[in-house]
């Protein structure tokens, strides 16, 4: 009993010395105050409405800024949110929006429309921790409106 104790013991301390050891190694942050040439806000017209709505809901996971909470100077949530923000920036990334051609355009805005009308965005795991994230119905219309309507614009664009 008392070799059970002691491995038992000897198995915390190591994690305990892991989880110290651990907190040295941090992730870059995704800080960036710099508007480019390719951002949608530059681009396109974006309403101080819907640039609330983005600002509030939307830019910490999916633009070159994100505003971090307290936690992330904790590991290994750190490397998780970190994670998180680089697959968000991969699958849109509103500071670099011009980056893609108008038809990849055109098709984001159309996904983000339908998954902020389907409840899928902002996601439930962010909103939790992010209260003010949450849209209000008024909110998600103004987003989806937006979306689309700008979605239409480029389209018209791009068949002149």
């Amino acid at each position: 009993m008392a070799k059970n104790k002691s491995i038992v013991k000897k198995v915390l301390i190591g994690l305990l010395v892991l989880l110290v050891l651990i907190q040295f190694i941090r992730p870059a942050k995704n800080l960036s105050n710099a508007v480019t040439t390719k951002d949608i806000t530059v681009l396109y017209p974006v309403p101080d409405s819907v640039q609330l709505i983005l600002q509030k809901a939307c830019y910490d996971c999916h633009s070159s800024n994100t505003r971090y909470p307290w936690y992330f100077d904790i590991q290994p949530v750190a490397w998780w949110m970190n994670d998180h923000v680089s697959e968000a920036k991969e699958e849109l990334n509103f500071s670099d929006f011009g980056s893609r051609p108008p038809a990849k355009q055109i098709k984001k805005l159309r996904k983000t429309a339908k998954e902020v009308e389907e409840g899928e965005m902002p996601m439930d795991s962010y909103t939790w921790m992010h209260k003010d994230a949450t849209l209000t119905e008024r909110e998600k219309n103004i987003l989806i409106s937006w979306a689309n309507n700008l979605a239409d614009t480029i389209t018209a664009r791009s068949h002149k």
